[in-house]
C-alpha cells in the first residue's frame, strides 16, 4: 500500500515536471476575425499596457491583408504579389510564395494548408511547411466594384473602379470546405483538400466581403446591396436582405463589411451608412442604426451586450447595445477614418486607423489606453495633421475629378494607414500597415 502510494506520488510529480518544462499552449488565429463566426473576440491575454515592438517584418509592397497565426508561423499577403510565412518568435521570413498579382485577401489555415485569393482571379492552397503549391482554382476573374459617375466624381459618363474597394474576400474553412467571395460576383465553396468545386452562388455584383459561418449557414454581403444567407453545405439560398441606397451621393451602395454572427443575430455594416442587426434564422431586421451619412466598411466585433464598429468620415468607434442598437458610448479618433476591423482580447479593444495608428481602448473606462504609430506615420504624418492634432485627411483631396482623387488618395499611403485588422495571440498583437510592415507589439 505504501509502495503504491509512493509510485502514485512519483507519477504525479513526473506529470507536473513535464507540464512545467513544456511551453505554454498558444492560441491560434487561423483565419480572418479569429473564428468562423467572425466575432472579433480572441482568447488571449493581449497587451493592456504597450511596452515594446517585439519585431518588424518588411514585405514587398503594401500589406492590406490581415495576418493568420498557426503555431509558430504567421501568414500574410502583400500587394507586391507575395504570400509570406513569417517566424512568429523572430519575425524572420520562413518562405514566400509568389503570385505575381496583388494579394488583398487575408489567409486561412487548416490541415497543413494556407488558403488565399489574389487579383489574378486565382484562389490558392499552399503547404504551410514548405510554401509549395498544393492546388489552385480559377474563378471567372477578379475586379474592383465599378460604377458610372462614382461618388459624384467627374467625368460623369465614365465607369470608375471604386478607390475604397480595398480588400478581396477572405476565406473561411468549415467542414472540409473552403468558402470565399469573388470579384466575378460568385460565392464559392471548394473542397479544401483538392480544390474541386462543391458549389457556387451568383450574386448581382462584386463580392469582397468575407463569409461568416454559424449553425450550418453562410452569411455574406455583396456590392449588389443585398445580404445573403446560404446553406453552407449546398449553397441553397435561405433568405436575402436588401440594404439601402444613398440618393444624395452617387453609388454609395453595397456591402464591404463582413458579418459577425453571435447568439442568433447577424451584425454587419453597409455603404448606405447603416449598421444592421438581422435575425439569423429569418433575415428580419432586429434594429438598424443610421450613422448620419458615413460608411461602415469594417467588420463589427461583438462581446457581451455590445457590438463595436467604426465609421469612415468623422473617425469614431461606436459601442452599441446588441439588443436595441442604442449607442452606449463612442471613442473619437480625431477625425481619422477607421477602416480596420476591431479585435477584442480581455477587456481591451484594438483597432487601426488611416492615420497610421493602432489604438487600444479600455472597455471598462471607454478611453484609449495607449496608441502605437507606424514607422511611416512617424515620418510623414505631420503633413496630413492639423495644428490641433486632428486629421487633415480630407484636405488632401483637390476636387471631384476621378484621376485627381485616385492620385490624392495615393499620397495618403505615405503615412502608413492601417487597413489590415489586428490579430491578438497570447500577449502579442500582430498588425500590418500600408507602409509594408508587419508589426509584433507587446
Amino acid at each position: 500500500m505504501v509502495r503504491d502510494s509512493y509510485s502514485f506520488t512519483l507519477l504525479i510529480l513526473s506529470f507536473v515536471l513535464i507540464a512545467l518544462t513544456q511551453p505554454a499552449r498558444s492560441e491560434n488565429a487561423p483565419e480572418f476575425r479569429g473564428n468562423t463566426e467572425h466575432s472579433g473576440v480572441y482568447q488571449a491575454v493581449g497587451v493592456p499596457k504597450f511596452s515594446e515592438v517585439k519585431w518588424t517584418f518588411h514585405a514587398n509592397g503594401q500589406i492590406i491583408s490581415s495576418p493568420a497565426v498557426d503555431g509558430g508561423t504567421i501568414f500574410v499577403g502583400s500587394t507586391g504579389g507575395f504570400l509570406y510565412a513569417v517566424d512568429r518568435a523572430a519575425g524572420t521570413e520562413k518562405w514566400k510564395f509568389e503570385t505575381k498579382s496583388r494579394i488583398a485577401s487575408s489567409p486561412a489555415v487548416a490541415g497543413g494548408l494556407v488558403f488565399f485569393g489574389a487579383y489574378d482571379g486565382r484562389f490558392y492552397a499552399v503547404e504551410t511547411a514548405t510554401g509549395k503549391l498544393k492546388w489552385k482554382f480559377e474563378t471567372a476573374g477578379e475586379k474592383q466594384f465599378s460604377a458610372r459617375h462614382l461618388h459624384g466624381m467627374q467625368p460623369a459618363d465614365q465607369i470608375m473602379p471604386d478607390p475604397w474597394d480595398f480588400w478581396e474576400s477572405s476565406p473561411v474553412v468549415w467542414n472540409g470546405a473552403i468558402y470565399f467571395g469573388s470579384g466575378d460576383g460568385n460565392i464559392y465553396a471548394l473542397d479544401a483538400t483538392t480544390g474541386a468545386l462543391k458549389w457556387k452562388f451568383k450574386t448581382g455584383d462584386v463580392v469582397h466581403a468575407s463569409p461568416a459561418i454559424a449553425d450550418g449557414m453562410l452569411f455574406i454581403g455583396s456590392w449588389d446591396s443585398y445580404f445573403y444567407a446560404l446553406d453552407a453545405a449546398t449553397g441553397a439560398e435561405k433568405w436575402r436582405f436588401k440594404t439601402g441606397e444613398d440618393t444624395v451621393v452617387h453609388n454609395q451602395v453595397g456591402i464591404q463589411s463582413s458579418a459577425a454572427v453571435v447568439d442568433g443575430t447577424v451584425y454587419f455594416g453597409s455603404r448606405d451608412s447603416r449598421m444592421y442587426a438581422l435575425d439569423e434564422a429569418t433575415g428580419k431586421a432586429k434594429w438598424v442604426y443610421f450613422t448620419g451619412g458615413t460608411w461602415i466598411l469594417n467588420s463589427p466585433a461583438v462581446k457581451g451586450d455590445k457590438v463595436f464598429f467604426a465609421v469612415s468620415y468623422g473617425g469614431k468607434l461606436f459601442a452599441a447595445n446588441t439588443k436595441t442598437g442604442d449607442i452606449v458610448y463612442s471613442v473619437d479618433f480625431k477625425g481619422w477614418p477607421v477602416y480596420s476591423s476591431p479585435a477584442i482580447a480581455g477587456n481591451m479593444l484594438y483597432v487601426g486607423s488611416t492615420g497610421g495608428t493602432l489604438s487600444a481602448v479600455d472597455l471598462n473606462t471607454h478611453q484609449m489606453a495607449w496608441t502605437f504609430t507606424t514607422d511611416a506615420a512617424k515620418q510623414n504624418g505631420a503633413a496630413f495633421t492639423k495644428k490641433d492634432g486632428t486629421s487633415g485627411y480630407f484636405e488632401a483631396f483637390r476636387g471631384q475629378q476621378y484621376m485627381d482623387t485616385v492620385a490624392d488618395y495615393a499620397k495618403l499611403d505615405a503615412i502608413g494607414p492601417i487597413l489590415s485588422s489586428p490579430v491578438v495571440v497570447d500577449n502579442v498583437i500582430y498588425v500590418a500597415s500600408v507602409d509594408g510592415n508587419l508589426y509584433a507589439l507587446m
